[in-house]
Formats: structure tokens, sequence, C-alpha cells
């Protein structure tokens, strides 16, 4: 019986099994090996402050109304979007996958699940490939969007702020663009994994950061810069690490009041732009070209090249019936953890 991750109410999880789906036409059945936890999208849930769970999303008119009628609420069941597991049954009318496939996709911390072929048909990991990175799929898309809304190239400062594993991604990925990227994370030891990946400086937040990036800049200020942590007061940082004309991708998760940005300051004299960056969707300037598959493709062909070697990322590995465990780790002790993954082994 395919077991599922619970939220039950706030901070409160368990793991139930599940009836197994049945397999209709151009379904494809995949048994999970992996699956990563979201530290930033999926914590709302967990805590409840996900604005799914008090406000109704209309996608027509992509509004949010004041009622949550509709909308999903507790108990809330696999949420997730970094599983990877093996095709193990296709409908007649599969041709992609095929038994024996290793795939990355979205369907939530399940142990098994039955998904149209349609939203894993292309998702083949390279042979040679650490499971396990599938995992990084969708987060590196995540962190390939942001640095392409930034419009960035060599030459350019880039300016990080969060170095969590999105943050992470998006510092390399800032890299290989050819920028000099400054990393700013609160985390003495996440600063030195942005080191690691290519990051000209590590910087601790704070008001120094951006006197500290107008020295490293003659003054100029950053290009630009990325905001993936989620807080309203590292996104106003974040209009203060630019110079004039500057850009900023507001690219993190924000919950709640804003009171720590504060508009009349940085952002009004210098004139900063501030753009959302989300995965729904590339910039606009390069939708003739790129799109999310794109995005995911592209991030394959960079895990599979080791660039960057994502499973050193893992700092935490729980068996799927100790989520519960592995949730509380993130929501109390964030700083000790990067990526964690749940493992998913066979019952006895």
């Amino acid at each position: 019986m395919p077991r599922t991750v619970r939220f039950t109410a706030p901070r409160t999880v368990d793991v139930v099994t599940e009836e197994p789906g049945a397999l209709g036409a151009a379904d494809v059945r995949v048994a999970t090996s992996s699956t990563g936890i979201s530290a930033g999208t999926e914590l709302t849930a967990y805590r409840g402050t996900n604005p799914y769970l008090t406000r109704t999303w209309d996608p027509g008119l992509r509004l949010f109304g004041t009622a949550a009628t509709g909308s999903p609420a507790y108990p809330l069941l696999g949420w997730g979007y970094s599983e990877v597991g093996t095709v193990v049954e296709v409908a007649a009318d599969v041709v992609d996958p095929r038994p024996g496939d290793v795939v990355w996709g979205i369907w939530g911390h399940r142990s098994a699940a039955v998904v149209p072929a349609a939203a894993v048909a292309g998702h083949r990991l390279p042979a040679g490939l650490d499971p396990v990175a599938g995992c990084f799929v969708r987060v590196g898309a995540i962190a390939l969007n942001a640095v392409l809304t930034a419009d960035v190239g060599v030459g350019d400062t880039v300016v990080v702020v969060g170095q969590g594993v999105i943050g992470l991604l998006a510092t390399r990925f800032a890299v290989l663009a050819g920028c000099r990227v400054v990393a700013v994370e609160g985390v003495p030891a996440r600063r030195e994994v942005a080191l690691a990946l290519g990051a000209d400086a590590a910087l601790a937040p704070g008001p120094e950061a951006a006197v500290e990036v107008r020295h490293r800049t003659r003054g100029r200020g950053a290009d630009a810069a990325i905001e993936l942590s989620g807080s309203a007061a590292a996104l106003h940082e974040a209009t203060r690490l630019v110079g004039a004309d500057g850009r900023v991708v507001a690219a993190g998760f924000y919950q709640g009041q804003a009171a720590d940005l504060r508009l009349g300051e940085e952002f009004h004299h210098n004139r900063v732009e501030v753009l959302a960056s989300q995965i729904g969707a590339v910039p606009q300037r390069k939708r003739a070209r790129w799109d999310v598959a794109r995005l995911q493709e592209t991030v394959v062909g960079l895990l599979a090249a080791g660039t960057p070697d994502v499973t050193a990322l893992v700092s935490h590995r729980f068996d799927l019936e100790d989520a519960g465990a592995a949730y509380e780790l993130l929501d109390r002790r964030p700083g000790e953890a990067l990526q964690v993954v749940l493992d998913v082994r066979p019952q006895r």
C-alpha cells in the first residue's frame, strides 16, 4: 500500500496509507526512491501560513479572493514537488516513459503514485547520475529562472541574498553566466559553500553589507540582486545592495506583512526596479525561445555535468516514515540543514 505524508494541522505530520491508484489510459505508475522537502514554499503549508489555506486563487482573474471557499484545507496530503523514482508500470498506449526508467517529477511525498505519462515524459535522468539529483531539478529551475530574470552576464556584479539550496544554485548559475557574485547569508557554513561554488565574496547580512558591496564596485553598487530567502527585511536589504537603476529579483515566497520593506528609502531614491520571479513562467523577453521545460532540461544537463554536484548539498536524509522529524528540523533549526531528503525504503 502506498504511504503518503500528511499534514493534519499546522506543525502536525503523520504518514498514512492510501489505496493504490488505478492505472488509466495515458498513465504510468512510479515507485518513489527519494523526495526532497522544500524549505520555503512547502514549509508554509506545514506552518499554516500558505495563502491558499486562507484565500481562494482565481486562475482566470489571477487574483486571490478574501474567502477560502474551495481552497485546500487540513488534512493536506502529499505536498512536495521534488520527487524521483522508477517507472514500474505503464498503460498500453504509453510510449514515453518506459518501465525501468528513472524519472523526476512532481507527485508529492508518496511512496508510489499514478501520474499522467505526459507529466514525466522526457524526464528520464541521464545514466550514471545519482538518482537523488532528480530532487534538485525543480528547485534548480527556480534558481535558473531567477538568474534569467536578473538579465545579467559577463562583467555584472550580482548579489544573491539567501544561500539555502535555491540560493546556492542561483549563485552557481550566475557564476556560470560570467557574473561576479557576492553571496549574502546569515549562516557561516552556507557562506563557505557559496564560496566553494564560485562566489567572489560571502557576506553576513546587515547594514554593512551594502557598504561593502559599494567598496567592491567602486561605489556603483551591484548591478542586480536576487532575493531568495523569502524575508521582507531581506528584500529591503536587496534594494540597498544594488546601485542607481539597479534591478532586484524577488524570487522568495513572502508571507504576511512587509513592514520591513521601506519603499521611501533606497528603492525610491535609486529608482530600483523590482521584478518577481516565479516558476510558472520565464521572463517575458525570453518566452519566444524559453519555457519551463527548457529551464528544467538545462538544469538536468548542468547536474549531469556536475556543475554543481548537488549530492553535496544533501545535508540530511530521513526515512519517509520519519517525515515529522524532518519538518521539525527545518522549522526549528533551519540553519543546520540544506537539502533534506525523504528516502522511501521497501516495507517489510
